[in-house]
């Protein structure tokens, strides 16, 4: 497990925006950077870091911007994933809507999935490969919307999918619609923001191997980095 440590959620969010804009700026001109978001809110911050560097800070024109998770809800919904990014990073910078591919959590959601897996497909090939995948993690050890339990952490032939879910974290039953394991391990870049003392014990569990209790575990891709704040790691090494 690869881990950068960090003095807290702010500093941390800058060196996430930090190597964000190197390897957007790196990328070959006129290749598109494709990169995979998260919600909640850690990368709250990052986007308002981002935002706060300018909308020249790098060339967004090549930025396209998809989603590893959302819930079931229209995009004006409170939990929308994409509408959080919206409110703090899209308007804001005023990103053009050609760039912004959203997982479209009003519509059935099996239907969502399966119109979602196409269209990376149709971008990224099979498996679609990410230049960056966001993640975060949850107190239980959740990542995307793949939870503890839930079918969707054994799930290697789809793309994306529909999980059911029932867990305290999403107060009971309901469905989330999440990209898979294999897209996760198939992107040249993975980087997890976790921060939090809530975090803590879950991110030593995690440490110490892949583990089906605790999902983000299971993340496979080659480039994987976890970016943490003290309080998150504050109890990495205390496992046996």
């Amino acid at each position: 497990m690869k881990t950068q440590k960090f003095a807290d959620l702010d500093a941390l969010s800058r060196a996430a925006a930090d190597e964000f804009i190197s390897l957007v700026v790196a990328q070959p001109e006129g290749a598109p950077f494709h990169v995979a978001l998260s919600g909640g809110s850690t990368p709250k911050k990052l986007f308002d870091v981002l935002v706060a560097r300018g909308r020249n800070a790098l060339p967004w024109e090549r930025v396209e911007l998809w989603w590893g998770d959302e819930r079931c809800v229209p995009p004006e919904h409170p939990d929308s994933n994409y509408g959080m990014t919206k409110a703090h990073l899209i308007d804001p910078l005023q990103l053009g809507p050609a760039k912004i591919h959203r997982l479209a959590g009003e519509r059935p959601p099996i239907q969502a999935a399966q119109e979602y897996e196409s269209a990376l497909v149709g971008a990224l090939g099979a498996p679609p490969i990410f230049d960056l995948v966001w993640l975060g993690m949850g107190p239980d050890g959740h990542t995307a919307s793949l939870f503890p339990g839930s079918a969707g952490v054994r799930e290697k032939q789809a793309f994306v999918i529909a999980n059911e879910v029932d867990s305290p974290l999403t107060q009971g039953p309901t469905t989330r619609l999440s990209v898979t394991f294999p897209v996760i391990d198939a992107a040249r870049r993975v980087r997890f923001l976790v921060g939090g003392a809530d975090k803590a014990a879950t991110l030593a569990e995690v440490a110490t191997g892949p583990n089906e209790r605790y999902p983000s575990s299971l993340v496979a891709a080659a480039d994987t980095v976890w970016l943490i704040d003290e309080a998150a790691g504050q109890k990495l090494g205390s496992k046996s």
